[in-house]
């Protein structure tokens, strides 16, 4: 008989031993010179070894010399020495005619001194189904990626056709009404089409604030400025990190306030700049549009439009305050979030002008003498993904 496989000299630990047999779990007691003292049963079972066969092997013989990793080999040697451990060591185990197995491994050292060489306790867990499942997971992730992208790229598609036949119907109608909704429809289409793009680039992870709102208002430039030479659209912002959800809100707000302002704030070509700004600290964030364009117009001269209702429910939903102010010249309207409190919209008295979409105003929650209704919010998040969804959902409130 082989030294490997001869009889074990080494005195074995009783309590050690005790452990090996009474454990439900694969576990090898080994010596000093990783020979196998005792194996449990089911080690024996899950490996598929005959009773006893194991016991007198050096480890690195046992079976087809499937054990015999040279890594494993000297972190056990060192573990026995005290200078080192085995922690959740990974071993993939190729048996002969038996399909690959990944193992866990930890080994304790138990014994030394006395009678006793020192002893190692090595418990071995299968987690071939769990790192099966971790790959299927894995492969499902990517494909859902793969899919909500290809979902993405329809989306963008379908939103630019949809612009392009809006376009085409105001330039046909004879109306100039018409036409001005029509232009109207098609500003808010490719306003949700720039909020969809960066929002795809950003991955649906956490988003840069600052990134973000600068390609926004990058594609909203390119899209609603024909001449950059007369409105100027620029963004100040810090580096926050947030989640998409948030990002797309603040960027339906960001939009709609963007386009109330080319809208209204620079009649006549006026020259202007319109600059977006985020900041956040501890305890709060704001969100500002700023114009230096013609001002607010009285109270109770501008009747809600859909705007209005849009930056209203998104504020809602952020549990932010909207507070629209007199920039002198200009407007300024601030989306600010606390820690608590409900949101309220408020409106501080300025000169004339343009008004933002923010004319349904509210002060702790009594309508004011003269002004539409507050609609009625609900509080509850609309869904992360498609920036679309939330827009329609919000509009449809």
């Amino acid at each position: 008989m082989n030294e490997a496989a001869s009889p074990p000299r080494q005195p074995v630990d009783g309590f050690a031993l005790g452990l090996v047999i009474a454990s439900h779990s694969p576990v090898l007691l080994l010596d000093s010179a990783l020979h196998i003292l005792a194996a449990s049963k089911s080690f024996e079972t899950a490996f598929n070894y005959s009773a006893g066969s194991a016991t007198g092997q050096r480890l690195s013989n046992l079976g087809a010399g499937e054990w015999s990793a040279p890594q494993l080999g000297s972190l056990l040697s060192a573990t026995l020495s005290g200078f080192g451990e085995v922690v959740d060591y990974e071993l993939e185990l190729q048996a002969r005619d038996q399909a690959p197995r990944q193992l866990v491994l930890n080994a304790v050292k138990i014994a030394n001194g006395g009678p006793f060489d020192a002893q190692l306790l090595l418990t071995i867990s299968d987690v071939t189904e769990a790192r099966l499942a971790d790959r299927q997971r894995d492969d499902l992730v990517r494909e859902k990626e793969v899919l909500l992208r290809e979902v993405q790229h329809r989306v963008a598609n379908s939103l630019q056709i949809i612009a392009s036949v809006l376009m085409q119907s105001a330039r046909r109608v004879q109306s100039e009404e018409t036409r001005a909704e029509l232009k109207n429809a098609h500003g808010r289409v490719m306003s949700i089409a720039a909020v969809q793009s960066q929002l795809s680039a950003s991955q649906l992870g956490e988003v840069s604030i600052k990134l973000y709102l600068t390609q926004l208002c990058k594609s909203l430039a390119a899209s609603m400025i024909s001449d950059s030479d007369e409105i100027a659209l620029s963004v100040t912002a810090d580096a926050t990190m947030m989640p998409a959800d948030t990002s797309i809100r603040l960027g339906l707000i960001v939009t709609e306030l963007v386009i109330n302002a080319l809208k209204h704030a620079f009649p006549a070509h006026r020259h202007g700049t319109i600059t977006v700004h985020y900041a956040a600290d501890s305890t709060e964030w704001t969100l500002s549009v700023i114009d230096d364009g013609i001002g607010m117009p009285p109270e109770g001269t501008v009747t809600p439009g859909l705007g209005t209702s849009i930056v209203e429910a998104l504020a809602k939903q952020l549990e932010a305050d909207v507070v629209v102010t007199d920039a002198a010249p200009g407007t300024s309207v601030a989306i600010i979030h606390r820690d608590a409190g409900s949101t309220k919209i408020w409106r501080r008295s300025g000169g004339s002008g343009h008004h933002p979409p923010r004319c349904r105003l509210r002060l702790s929650g009594r309508r004011l003498a003269g002004l539409a209704p507050a609609t009625r919010f609900n509080a509850s998040p609309a869904p992360i993904y498609p920036a679309l969804t939330l827009f329609l959902s919000v509009i449809g409130r």
